[in-house]
């Protein structure tokens, strides 16, 4: 007869085995633990949240968030989405989220009113924001937000922008002055520009002399660091695609956004060069400030007015770490922002030459260079020209927030929700994902009119070419391009002031035609925000033909 035996385990085998089934368990424990509180919150979510109609799943990954991503004009998916299933619904997104969209001009201006409080960034938005950034005036909410933006606001006063505006000419007349010479070195009476490149430098230069007393020289030919590290976005498409995916996962994780990829890595080398030369920036000012600057001065420029905040005994105080961002901040957004935009006015003067004709006559027939106050008061049509082009081509196209409370949002007409109810307003409860598209509401046929696509700076002329609809959008001249409520863009009358007067130069001065012929294509790709780009292009390439007007 066999006898069996058990092994008999030492005490140290023993213990081992101990502490891998108690490991196991904890691991297990942790993991009901986890899935049952995100049952319980989306119970909860899902009682508390009015549940609306919306587009079905494409993907069971992404939802409909891929296909949004991949669009060249997801405007028009949230437009055409709203038509069937009314100004607010909801759209699946990653792993099984929902947000609800907002295409309501009353439930819009109450998100708005609420924005940094009841309405804040997601957590995937502010650590983004934060890595490239800092705790600065986009990354805040709240009091910080408010403390930050009351410090900065004299430096974008009326008064402020007035004694800039000669800086605006300036950085138009070195563009000028260098097309005016590879016109004349041209054999035709014309030159091929790749324009893009150009506002980039007309923005980047402008904000450094404007905001901190530097020239970067990037008009004159000088390659700075930061150039290098801005032009490097957008010029790898594939890889752009590739980010998008891992965008769209971080939705959801937002540790994803630490995984190694290039977008990662030049965001790191933007975000340590930015750091760099702000600092230097703001050591030599420091140094300066008792010999070049007056106290009156101080009170207007930027750089003084984050000087003067980093004192403990200043009525508004910021940390170093809060110039600091803010710096960055500027930074970033004279290049980006009014760069796109200027892009995006010569193309559309390329596409309309009947709009560039009538836009220079205006300019020519009033003669001299603009004041700030005769820019903002005396040029109808180059108002409505540039303010066209911010409603069709806004620089950010969305947004999304969470909820930080429970809400109810009103509508100016009642939807249909998912169980057949009819609503006038929706309940959101606390952690419900909210998002806007401003290219959507900008350029929605619902509020502008059936020319809503179109290319029409005449509607801003007309007496009825604004609709009652349009009107009742609260933002910058019924426009989301700005924002609205606590983050409206605190720079905004800076931008315009800029894109006025250096378009107002360019186009006295040049005739512009797109390369290849009017029907040119142009596409959207990404840089550090959307950039037109001619298609068939390299990087974010907008070659126009360009001469002389005479």
């Amino acid at each position: 007869m066999k006898i069996f035996t058990f092994p008999v385990l030492s005490q140290s085998s023993l213990w081992t085995t101990i502490r891998s089934v108690s490991a196991f368990n904890i691991i297990c424990s942790f993991a009901v633990s986890w899935a049952f509180v995100k049952y319980l919150r989306a119970l909860h979510w899902r009682l508390k949240t009015t549940q609306l109609r919306g587009p079905p799943r494409t993907s069971f990954i992404y939802g409909v968030s891929h296909d949004l991503a991949s669009s060249q004009d997801n405007g028009r998916m949230y437009e055409r989405w709203a038509t069937d299933y009314g100004v607010a619904y909801m759209i699946p997104s990653v792993l099984g989220q929902s947000k609800i969209v907002l295409c309501d001009t009353r439930a819009i201006a109450h998100f708005y009113a609420r924005e940094t409080w009841t309405y804040v960034q997601t957590p995937l938005t502010a650590a983004l924001r934060e890595r490239l950034i800092g705790r600065g005036l986009l990354w805040s909410e709240g009091e910080a937000h408010r403390r930050q933006r009351k410090a900065l606001t004299p430096g974008f006063s009326n008064a402020a922008i007035r004694e800039l505006t000669s800086v605006f000419y300036d950085s138009a007349y070195k563009a000028k002055a260098v097309w005016d010479t590879v016109i004349e070195s041209s054999k035709d009476s014309g030159a091929v520009i790749e324009v893009q490149n150009w506002m980039n430098h007309i923005s980047l230069d402008t904000v450094g002399i404007a905001g901190f007393s530097h020239d970067f020289g990037s008009l004159n030919g000088k390659r700075a660091s930061v150039t290098e590290v801005f032009d490097s976005f957008g010029a790898n498409q594939r890889a752009s695609a590739i980010n998008n995916v891992i965008f769209l996962l971080a939705s959801m994780f937002p540790i994803v956004i630490k995984l190694p990829s290039k977008r990662r890595n030049l965001t790191k080398k933007l975000s340590v060069t930015l750091g760099e030369i702000s600092n230097d920036l703001l050591i030599r000012s420091r140094r300066e400030k008792d010999v070049n600057m007056s106290e009156r001065d101080e009170e207007k420029s930027i750089i003084g007015l984050l000087i003067k905040s980093e004192g403990q005994d200043a009525e508004i105080h910021m940390s170093e770490e809060e110039v600091i961002a803010q710096m960055k901040v500027l930074l970033i957004a004279g290049y980006e922002t009014t760069s796109i935009s200027l892009t995006w006015a010569l193309i559309e003067l390329s596409r309309h030459h009947n709009v560039q004709t009538s836009l220079r006559e205006e300019l020519l027939a009033f003669g001299p260079d603009p004041t700030y106050d005769q820019l903002k008061a005396n040029l109808s049509y180059l108002d409505a020209v540039i303010h066209e082009i911010l409603r069709l081509h806004p620089p950010v196209a969305e947004f999304t927030r969470v909820a930080a409370a429970d809400d109810v949002i009103p509508l100016s007409e009642p939807v249909r929700t998912l169980s057949g109810e009819i609503t006038g307003s929706i309940s959101v409860a606390k952690g419900t994902l909210i998002t806007i598209s401003i290219a959507a509401i900008n350029r929605s046929f619902a509020i502008w009119g059936a020319d809503a696509k179109e290319f029409k700076p005449d509607r801003w002329l007309a007496g009825d070419g604004i609709t009652e609809k349009a009107k009742e959008v609260q933002g910058h001249r019924h426009l989301l391009t700005f924002v609205d409520g606590p983050r409206t863009c605190l720079g905004k009358d800076f931008a315009i002031a800029e894109f006025k007067a250096v378009l107002s130069v360019l186009v006295k001065n040049f005739v512009f035609e797109m390369r290849d012929g009017p029907d040119t294509e142009v596409e959207i790709v990404r840089g550090i925000l959307p950039r037109p780009r001619v298609v068939g292009e390299d990087g974010i390439g907008v070659p126009l033909r360009i001469r002389r007007y005479e």
